[in-house]
């Protein structure tokens, strides 16, 4: 086709409405070829060949085609590496400019900033837009210009800059008569490699009576009290925009959480080194102990701690996990099975279907006590008292651990008997055999400088 047009290029911004990318593509003057591609880099990764991300994303795109089927248009659905795909699409269509959201992920900027350069050689305009986040980069940082690493000064700097016009939408809904008239398929799950997953996404929850009683019930896992936001997302089938004015009109704790969710992708921006390293330095020599059968039992939810069990099964039968339980068996794998955080970080990675890395990341790290932010080395969840106060009917529990009272469940694969504390205060409640390693420097301001034991 010789004549000139533009492309969107969707990719974690599955949404006809209020889309940053797509509204400025359709507001270029030029016809606008709608693209998607299932990126083979990204999905050759995938061990379960029925991961229901790439479900819901195949599901999604469907749903999106079907809404264009009004205006004659659809999405051209592509499946291979990026750079191939614009190199024919370079060849197919005479391209002024290409339009997407932007990617704050290192393996999306890495991407980005290749298929710009071929753009660019090819005399072909490459626009970003900001769309997953209300504040991206550099915009809301300290007086003198450095990135805020503690949530609580960062979220105030955040509110303070906030202004209902920030989160205004872009009307892309209404401009959909741009798009350029075509007939399209979408490949196959099968044509792909993958099958689809029987797990499904729970409706997302955005309304008033739910957001308005989060606080209240957020922290019971057997209490469908959550909006079930992150995968809607994580993929943008919702507008970030729209959430965060929902969150600011109902519950100012709703509202601190998707606040934490900007908090973790400027951290990403700011410091990509979090991706495979403690975000801390001074961890980087945590002598982990990483054993391989405890690791197994952590995931496979046979620990013999009800509360942690509970957690893993609803991930491995799910793909969600309820918050207050993410904490818990994190900090149950790392403080007391001492197993590096990466691990349960990449298990989550693999399970979680709202898995997005910053938050997946800083939450891990926050829970070992090794990024920004972290919780206290002294802080331990108990996950036994983590059950009384919040599962105290055990309703929860018996839901993904049926065998609970009966022989069949195993033993704790750790002692639970309290030492004392050799005079660190702050170390009070912690339910683990301790001693400190006496040739560490400065024993009381590290969690790990403390050597663990689980037997005398």
């Amino acid at each position: 086709m010789k004549n000139p047009l533009a492309v969107i290029w969707f990719r974690r911004d599955l949404r006809l409405h209020d889309n940053h990318g797509l509204h400025k593509a359709l507001s270029s003057g030029l016809p606008v070829l709608p693209i998607f591609i299932f990126d083979t880099d990204i999905l050759e990764k995938l061990e379960d060949k029925s991961d229901a991300r790439v479900s819901f994303i195949h599901k999604r795109l469907n749903e999106m085609n079907k809404e264009l089927e009004k205006t004659g248009a659809g999405i051209a659905v592509y499946y291979g590496k990026p750079l191939d795909i614009f190199s024919q699409l370079t060849e197919q269509y005479t391209i002024e400019s290409v339009f997407t959201n932007r990617d704050y992920e290192l393996y999306g900027k890495e991407r980005d900033a290749a298929v710009g350069k071929i753009l660019t050689q090819k005399g072909i305009e490459f626009h970003t837009f900001k769309d997953q986040v209300v504040f991206e980069k550099d915009e809301v940082v300290k007086a003198d210009g450095k990135p805020y690493t503690v949530f609580t000064p960062y979220m105030r700097k955040w509110k303070s800059v906030f202004t209902d016009d920030k989160a205004e939408g872009y009307p892309s809904e209404h401009l959909l008569g741009a798009l350029l008239k075509m007939e399209t398929t979408i490949p196959s799950l099968d044509s792909m490699g993958f099958s689809a997953s029987s797990l499904q996404v729970p409706k997302l929850q955005k309304d008033q009576n739910t957001i308005e009683n989060y606080e209240a019930t957020r922290n019971y896992p057997s209490v469908d009290g959550t909006t079930y936001a992150g995968t809607y997302l994580r993929f943008g089938t919702i507008s970030p925009r729209e959430i965060i004015r929902l969150g600011k009109k109902y519950s100012d704790t709703y509202w601190n959480e998707l606040i934490w969710r900007e908090f973790f992708m400027q951290i990403l921006w700011h410091f990509p080194h979090v991706v495979h390293q403690n975000f801390n330095p001074r961890y980087n020599h945590i002598p982990w102990r990483n054993n391989e059968e405890e690791f197994r039992r952590w995931c496979e939810g046979k620990t013999g701690y009800p509360m942690v069990d509970a957690g893993m099964r609803q991930l491995n039968q799910t793909g969600l996990m309820h918050n207050r339980l993410r904490m818990v068996t994190a900090s149950f794998l790392c403080k007391h099975l001492l197993i590096d955080w990466r691990w349960g970080e990449a298990y989550f990675a693999s399970k979680l279907l709202d898995f997005e890395l910053s938050s997946n990341n800083g939450n891990w790290q926050w829970a070992a006590g090794t990024g920004c932010d972290a919780a206290p080395y002294f802080r331990v969840f108990n996950p036994t008292e983590q059950a009384k106060k919040f599962d105290a009917k055990v309703q929860y529990i018996r839901r993904w651990v049926p065998e609970i009272e009966t022989l069949h469940y195993p033993k704790p694969i750790v002692d639970h008997v309290f030492a004392p504390n050799k005079g660190n205060q702050n170390l009070q409640g912690c339910t683990m055999r301790i001693w400190y390693d006496s040739s560490y420097p400065n024993p009381l301001l590290d969690f790990y400088s403390i050597q663990m034991r689980f037997s005398p």
